[in-house]
């Protein structure tokens, strides 16, 4: 049994997930596209809230004034997904759990995969006069392609998890039949135009809403096709010990909503020998000129904002331009400064907070090339509540780094690259097992923003540079 809940969501309808863009008069939205981890995280959270289960209060902030004025229930839960998953038995009953039969999960396509195959195309190029480039700061290497020029990309949007797999370990480089997809393999794009309705009547043709219509797109899935994602709590129940509600949840209610205009799917509890995503590479790096060569691609986007020169309370930090970059990359010179070592438990003025170990060194490694496509808009709609917002309305727009981005390092030992590969890596330094921190099940999340909401998930593999044997 898996520490972690694995919950295959079936959609009774098409689905909405609208990012935030218009959808008025001739702009169709964008609500057809594959849902972000915000929104079966969002899902869960007002499943629980529902579902009249007891949760303990969890304290958000972090400053001088936390105590007792940010409580919010079911602070515990950490999800991650959803990914598309082929099933080839559907079950019967929703609620049901148990194992299920030829269960296929797909990830996102690694970017530097170009063509029909699992064998790079895309390599960081040296030797390279920085002086004639734009790249950008700590940039040292470009990424240039092994293929005659071409303006189409054979290669699909999404991988099959046994591909994925051998595309990390160096393995048989022939994609098999089905083990590389489109998005229009598993759904269609359904459009429709609606009439505006006025929020504080609920009428049409009055008020804002008079002579406004709109256009919006659904994803459908297809028979046989579910969303996969990964739930699970840590709420103290009436004697103070730790209480996973997923199980609890899923068996009660069998449903969940999810997206914009409460659709519904059905969810199922699925038993599996091991957790099906990717597991990254943790030694056996290639080297080149006593460099020690790692690569880190995204499973799911990640958010890192701009950090200002200075604290809200006043206080100096070292400013990042965030974006692209992750925050735990310094600008200056691209050094990782992430540590090696388990994260543990440490108290600090009576309040338990994250801490390395006492062991933990710094890494020698350092980002020298990147491969990142346009980023994607993550947003959302808060509802109002009595601590920090009286209102309710949009949140904060942020722009993520979407699945699939390749980040390239040099470390500067074989140790240093395997220290790197333990932080990256979504299970750590074990392959065999997730990650396991004092009996609680994590798994390591590098986004700065939303890591428990399944952002910033990833894993590693190795690199060479282009025309490098």
């Amino acid at each position: 049994m898996n520490p972690i809940n694995i919950v295959l969501l079936r959609p009774t309808d098409v689905l909405f997930f609208r990012d935030g863009r218009p959808m008025e008069g001739s702009l169709a939205g964008h609500g057809a596209a594959w849902p972000l981890p915000s929104v079966t995280d969002a899902a869960f959270h007002a499943a629980l809230h529902r579902s009249g289960l007891n949760g303990h209060a969890h304290d958000q902030r972090r400053d001088a004034e936390r105590h007792g004025k940010d409580n919010r229930q079911f602070g515990s839960l950490v999800t991650a997904g959803p990914f598309p998953v082929r099933v080839g038995n559907p079950p019967t009953s929703g609620a049901s759990s148990g194992a299920l039969s030829e269960v296929h999960w797909f990830f996102p396509r690694p970017l530097d995969l170009q063509a029909a195959t699992l064998t790079p195309s895309l390599l960081p190029t040296a030797p390279f006069d920085s002086a004639l480039s734009s790249l950008p700061n700590p940039l040292k290497y470009p990424v240039a392609s092994t293929l005659p020029p071409n303006k189409e990309n054979q290669a699909k949007a999404w991988l099959h998890a046994d591909a994925f797999q051998r595309y990390l370990d160096g393995g048989t480089a022939h994609i098999m039949d089905g083990e590389a997809l489109d998005d229009s393999a598993f759904s269609d794009q359904e459009a429709t135009v609606g009439i505006a309705i006025e929020a504080e009547t609920g009428t049409t043709g009055h008020g804002d809403a008079a002579g406004k219509i709109y256009s919006a797109r659904y994803l459908r899935l297809r028979d046989g096709w579910r969303l996969g994602v990964f739930a699970k709590t840590d709420e103290k129940n009436e004697t103070a010990a730790r209480q996973d509600l997923i199980p609890d949840l899923i068996n009660e209610q069998g449903q969940l909503l999810v997206g914009g205009q409460q659709r519904l799917c059905t969810a199922q509890l699925c038993t599996e020998a091991t957790i099906p995503l990717p597991y990254g590479k943790t030694d056996g790096f290639s080297e080149h000129d006593r460099k020690w060569l790692v690569k880190w691609v995204l499973l799911s986007p990640a958010i890192w904002p701009e950090l200002p020169a200075r604290a809200k309370d006043g206080r100096p930090m070292a400013p990042h331009c965030g974006g692209w970059l992750p925050n735990w990359v310094r600008q200056t010179d691209g050094q990782v400064m992430l540590r090696s070592g388990e994260r543990q438990l440490r108290t600090y003025l009576g309040k338990h907070s994250r801490g390395y170990g006492v062991d933990s060194k710094e890494i020698d490694a350092r980002l020298v090339a990147a491969l990142v496509p346009k980023p994607i808009p993550v947003t959302g709609w808060a509802l109002a509540n009595k601590v920090d917002r009286l209102e309710s309305g949009a949140k904060s727009t942020h722009l993520a780094v979407p699945a699939g981005a390749v980040y390239y390092f040099q470390a500067g030992s074989e140790n240093d690259a395997q220290n790197l590969a333990a932080a990256l890596n979504w299970h750590g330094r074990e392959k065999s097992e997730i990650r396991n921190q004092k009996s609680e099940i994590t798994m390591n999340r590098r986004s700065t923003l939303m890591g428990e909401k399944g952002f910033g998930l990833g894993v590693c593999g190795t690199w060479r540079f282009h025309g490098q044997e």
